[in-house]
């Protein structure tokens, strides 16, 4: 078995592949929010909520990660997630990931930033897509 490295992970969203676009890509997972719990849910230890976050640059031109932000928010995507890489068939060491995810914009920097001195640095925003439900790990 190889862990996971930093160097590798794709991302798609909708058909289109973001990986130039993305510095940090996350599937998280945390407590869901719920008015009511049953007794099932409490007995498996509550609901849990999937999100897609990532870092992306802000790219502001048509058809970008940024642009899929803008002009759809609200809209739910599907994503593939593929933390060793382009590989096009998933296997048991090197499973796929994937979901369905709700575009929502991020609280805080959509667009513009500090200044820095460097030619290659880029704005960046940051995002946490809810997902529709747990990702699906895809091993064939």
């Amino acid at each position: 078995m190889a862990a996971l490295g930093t160097r590798l992970l794709t991302l798609t969203v909708n058909a289109v592949e973001f990986t130039a676009q993305v510095s940090n890509v996350r599937i998280v997972s945390g407590e869901a929010d719920s008015d009511f719990v049953s007794f099932a849910d409490a007995a498996a230890g509550g609901a849990r909520e999937y999100k897609l976050a990532f870092t992306a640059v802000q790219d502001p031109a048509t058809g970008t990660l940024w642009d899929k932000v803008w002009t759809g928010a609200g809209t739910t995507v599907p994503f593939i997630l593929k933390p060793a890489g382009g590989d096009t068939t998933p296997t048991p060491a090197q499973p796929h990931f994937t979901g369905n995810a709700v575009v929502t914009e991020p609280d805080g920097d959509l667009l513009g930033g500090e200044a820095d001195a460097s030619s290659s640095a880029r704005f960046t925003f940051e995002c946490e897509w809810t997902c529709t439900a747990k990702p699906v790990r895809l091993t064939t």
